[in-house]
């Protein structure tokens, strides 16, 4: 898994806790936890895109 760039999301502060997105060659998303970087979620562009459009339209949606 280290051969993809990992790139830390904007929102992350300089600590840890931090999430990390790659892009592979096979044209899926890696994801990952800073604290845990072994571990990995593989989606779709499209998936992604619509977790955070929702995410976006309602975020009370996740505390609630």
């Amino acid at each position: 898994m280290s051969a993809f760039a990992w790139q830390k999301s904007s929102y992350s502060a300089e600590g840890a806790n931090c999430v990390n997105v790659a892009a592979a060659p096979d044209g899926l998303l890696r994801l990952r936890e800073s604290t845990a970087p072994g571990m990995t979620l593989t989606v779709r562009p499209a998936a992604l895109r619509g977790l955070l459009r929702a995410i976006k339209a309602d975020p009370g949606r996740l505390t609630g």
